[in-house]
């Protein structure tokens, strides 16, 4: 307000325009693996075998697949020629993404199981945390013009990483 001489300090909490300035394959790899973050992590808390967890499952392994593809198309870290080691994460996701269908095809629910949470925490909770780290773009996109964001955001995935773990260590005593 000019008029009382009070000055607000807009602070924003994230902005896209890092994202905006960057190559359609990186938007398009964004675009993919936020909702498969979303999604995955409901569907890994969600009770499993119902229609709702295989559709759910569908779209989840699309988005991963998009993902991976769109990955080979980036090649900031470019450490030989255009690649860098996250590009075997990409392959194991797309070599993951083929095992985890042909398990649940065969019935093989537990390795199933084992295929997709591994691609959920290696593929996008570890790789995740590394695009926050300061330098990257996605670190500009969520943490531009703040700091307790950054607080925030490590609340939020620390909260859903506990939960996860706390209902496989149930479903595990509940085995039992």
């Amino acid at each position: 307000m000019a008029e009382t001489g009070i000055e607000f300090n807009r602070m924003s909490l994230m902005t896209l325009e890092p994202l905006l300035d960057t190559s359609l394959a990186v938007q398009i790899h964004v675009a993919a693996v936020t909702p498969a973050a979303l999604l995955g992590a409901y569907a890994l808390l969600r009770p499993k075998g119902t229609p709702l967890h295989r559709l759910l499952g569908r779209i989840w392994m699309t988005l991963m697949v998009v993902t991976a593809m769109s990955s080979f198309f980036i090649h900031e870290l470019d450490l030989f020629y255009g690649f860098s080691p996250i590009h075997l994460l990409s392959l194991a996701t797309l070599f993951g993404s083929w095992n985890a269908i042909a398990a649940a095809r065969r019935g093989d629910i537990r390795l199933h199981k084992r295929i997709v949470t591994g691609l959920y925490f290696g593929g996008i909770v570890l790789a995740g945390l590394f695009t926050f780290l300061p330098g990257r773009f996605m670190h500009a996109v969520i943490f531009t013009g703040a700091e307790w964001p950054a607080v925030l955001a490590a609340a939020v995935i620390g909260s859903i990483l506990i939960a996860i773990v706390l209902r496989r260590r149930r479903e595990r005593l509940i085995a039992r």
